[in-house]
């Protein structure tokens, strides 16, 4: 490979990196994600390193109907576990309102292999998040990690196993 080659993927990697940011779903403009691109975003995803090659990070898709009862999901959480006094019903309805303005929702989830001290696993998949990120970004689809307190009641929803545990949801959308 050239020099010159070497210095453009540099350049370009630098810029990508320099550009990445969190988007909103307020900022979405409400089209369709192409089915590819979303593949292409779970694929970079797992080309993060890994101790042992555990492969420790657990993603699950929600998108139309799936997404909706996610987000179902979520308010009923809230409602059940905000206390009384604290419970604001506006934050009651932006669960639902943000995620009608999401096209994709990944849950981010992570498998505990025991292989690996577990601060390990759960590095791996904040890099493979990174890699998300980054792919989405070049893709100029929004997206940002949230961890709401909410998703520690997630576990039966999502199927998860005893030795895993969702750390957040990336919420993806055009923009």
């Amino acid at each position: 490979m050239s020099k010159i080659i070497k210095v453009n993927h540099a350049a370009i990697l630098k810029s990508i990196i320099e550009n990445r940011r969190s988007v909103f779903p307020k900022n979405y403009t409400g089209e369709r994600i192409d089915e590819q691109i979303i593949e292409d975003i779970l694929s970079s995803a797992t080309f993060a390193p890994q101790h042992k090659k555990t492969r420790p990070w657990r993603f699950k898709v929600f998108r139309d109907e799936e997404k909706f009862q996610l987000g179902q999901e979520l308010a009923r959480i809230y409602k059940a576990t905000c206390a009384e006094a604290l419970f604001l019903e506006k934050k009651y309805a932006d669960i639902t309102n943000k995620i009608s303005k999401t096209d994709v929702i990944i849950t981010l989830s992570v498998n505990f292999s025991g292989l690996v001290p577990e601060w390990e696993e759960i590095a791996a998949v904040s890099m493979a998040v990174q890699n998300m990120y980054l792919t989405a970004s070049v893709n100029e689809v929004g997206c940002y990690w949230s961890s709401p307190a909410m998703i520690k009641h997630l576990d039966q929803f999502l199927g998860l196993e005893e030795n895993q545990k969702c750390y957040g949801l990336f919420y993806m959308g055009k923009i």
